[in-house]
């Protein structure tokens, strides 16, 4: 008897059957039943908990607003996007604080988004990442 382990690649995943992986490939050029155009770019900004751009990919500036709330802007368009971000290390290794994030379209500025991080305790400074699929 074979264990489940033994049916399973390099990876430690199972390995696709032939009807799985056809089925799979068919899919590649579906992104347009999603809405989303065939210039579709990811950008991506990293900003320190201080509002300054680390780096990133079409983000052009990013500004401390407030406690907790900053303004990402991006060289094009961004207002019908999809945003993801998370609280995380703008520099090197290490875990930043704690904390929670938020982001929304920039209400007047199409090509920005406005992030909000919070602790426990209300608005706090927290560096952080956000990914924008526009």
């Amino acid at each position: 008897m074979s264990s489940p382990r033994s049916r399973r690649g390099a990876t430690g995943q199972p390995t696709p059957s032939a009807r799985e992986a056809a089925h799979v490939d068919a899919q590649i050029d579906s992104c347009s039943s999603a809405g989303l155009p065939p210039t579709a770019r990811v950008l991506f900004a990293v900003v320190d908990a201080n509002g300054t751009l680390v780096r990133g990919l079409g983000a052009t500036s990013a500004t401390r607003l407030a406690a907790g709330m900053y303004q990402v802007a991006f060289d094009q368009d961004v207002a019908g996007a999809a945003y993801v971000g998370t609280v995380g290390p703008a520099n090197g290794g290490g875990l930043a604080q704690q904390g929670v994030i938020t982001v929304a379209p920039r209400a007047g500025i199409a090509n920005a988004v406005f992030v909000e991080t919070h602790a426990a305790s209300g608005h706090a400074d927290r560096p952080f990442h956000l990914a924008v699929l526009a």
